[in-house]
């Protein structure tokens, strides 16, 4: 639907009025009127609507709630073979990590948590407590968090990328060798923090960290996992194997529902300490199995690297041809369809440039592409795993000419001026 249809106009004035701004995060005045998802994610979720099986696993449980746990247990790794692992059926990434947190906490008996700077891990309890970039943004901390800086190769916070993931572990280390840290939680690539992939050795380290002293290790997938990254799990670049994996987003297929797999110390104990009254509801979990099917063939997985490798290559191409708006991109980064571009005021300086990143974003959405901006000067990219090769060339090419539109100054402040976005 146009952009400029009187129906988009009003329902967009109508959101205004009555949405309520704590749940809003927009960046241009985008309206999703009609849409088509998989279609065997669609038929699972018909079938399962028709003939619903209860509706959650809070006083009793369902054939789709049992198997779906079944295939995360298989489909996530387990650090030993022979131990009892449980499934946490939720709502989001919300609810499963601030279950996660609870848990480790419960089962070591110790109150702090490892997490990072302008992570992000939910939006309300304990998951946002230690979700860095929104308590940088206001928001109350975790009285038991120690923040540690994500390591970053473009801006590396000791002023030198080889010293970075040293750095870290170092600080890690003295925070773990306390003895009061049940849990360190980490994304395996930073999302809201600005696309950052760390570097080798990170995750690595943080689970031989996590040995020594006894605490757990949560790995955020929510954002990143089930073939995002051009591997099932973003960890598997690192080669690690988490305690505790949390997933969702995609897991649900578009329906609200998030897991946390892991030891069964963490997730059995206290009995009923986090009900909701529909998690792991039939129609949810009768997606998430159509999901899981999708993920077991590989197909979208495969299609999201190599994907990812094009519309990487488009960019850093454009970032080199001297067009008026190719000098703005600071680096090009990512795994797989979770990318990002970051803006700065010129190459030679490389410094953030928020406001130019936010007219970009406005522009792309003008000329048919959703890039959203992440840690203020970073363009944030995760097509759908579906995307074509056709597809990709064409966001590239809206992408370039978004840049190099808001560079030359054809987007004005008073046009981005309504979305306050973070």
């Amino acid at each position: 639907m146009s952009r400029t249809d009187d129906a988009v106009v009003q329902l967009i004035a109508r959101d205004a009025r009555v949405i309520a701004g704590v749940e809003q995060l927009r960046f241009f005045p985008l309206a999703a009127v009609s849409g088509r998802g998989n279609p065997a994610i669609a038929d699972a979720i018909a079938r399962a609507a028709v003939d619903p099986a209860g509706s959650s696993i809070l006083s009793g449980t369902h054939p789709a709630a049992v198997a779906l746990a079944e295939e995360l247990l298989a489909l996530v790794p387990a650090r030993d073979p022979d131990a009892q692992r449980r499934v946490y059926l939720g709502h989001a990434g919300t609810d499963a990590n601030d279950v996660a947190i609870r848990g480790c906490r419960h089962a070591t008996g110790r109150p702090r948590v490892l997490a990072f700077e302008q992570g992000y891990h939910g939006g309300l309890g304990s998951a946002q407590g230690v979700s860095g970039v929104h308590v940088a943004a206001g928001a109350q901390a975790d009285p038991g968090v120690w923040f540690l800086p994500y390591p970053d190769r473009y801006r590396p916070h000791t002023g030198d990328a080889a010293t970075v993931v040293d750095d870290v572990l170092r600080r890690a280390e003295a925070g773990l060798a306390e003895g009061t840290t049940a849990a360190v939680i980490v994304e395996p690539l930073q999302s809201d923090g600005g696309l950052i992939v760390p570097p080798a050795g990170f995750l690595a380290g943080l689970r031989a960290l996590c040995d020594a002293h006894g605490a757990y290790l949560i790995v955020d997938e929510v954002k990143v996992g089930l073939g995002r990254t051009g591997r099932t799990h973003a960890f598997e670049h690192q080669a690690v194997v988490p305690d505790v994996v949390t997933l969702g987003k995609a897991l649900g297929g578009g329906l609200p529902l998030s897991a946390a797999i892991g030891p069964a110390a963490v997730l059995d104990e206290p009995t009923a300490s986090a009900l909701m009254t529909t998690v792991g509801n039939p129609i949810s979990c009768a997606a998430a199995l159509a999901v899981l099917a999708l993920v077991r063939d590989g197909a979208t997985t495969r299609s999201a690297e190599e994907r990812g490798a094009e519309l990487r290559s488009q960019l850093e191409q454009y970032a080199a041809s001297g067009r008026p708006g190719a000098e703005r991109i600071g680096d090009v980064r990512g795994l797989g369809l979770s990318l990002g571009v970051e803006l700065v005021s010129g190459r030679e300086d490389s410094t953030p440039d928020p406001l130019l990143t936010a007219k970009v974003a406005y522009r792309a959405w003008e000329l048919g592409a959703v890039a959203y901006p992440v840690r203020g000067n970073v363009l944030e990219l995760t097509p759908p795993l579906g995307i074509t090769a056709r597809e990709v060339e064409r966001a590239a090419a809206i992408l370039a000419q978004a840049i190099d539109d808001a560079a030359t100054g054809s987007v004005s402040d008073e046009q981005i001026a309504p979305y306050r976005g973070w």
